[in-house]
């Protein structure tokens, strides 16, 4: 008899254990909405430096076409 009990009592608890309460669901999204405005400001950061280097990238090769006409002249 004390088996059965212990074993509803611990499965009350468990099932009383898993709910989440509205200040934890509260707490859980306003994390989440911080991790997503993190990540959405690192895609931007990654964009930009993609960007500049594309640039850096262009400018150097037209730099070396120039310096490559001048050797053949």
């Amino acid at each position: 008899m004390k088996k059965v009990l212990f074993l509803a009592l611990a499965a009350a608890s468990f099932s009383f254990a898993s709910c989440d309460s509205k200040k934890e669901d509260t707490t859980e999204q306003a994390a989440d909405n911080v991790e997503a405005s993190g990540e959405a400001k690192a895609d931007a950061m990654e964009e930009k430096a993609d960007a500049v280097r594309d640039s850096a990238d262009a400018t150097a090769d037209k730099m070396e076409d120039t310096a490559d006409s001048t050797d053949a002249k």
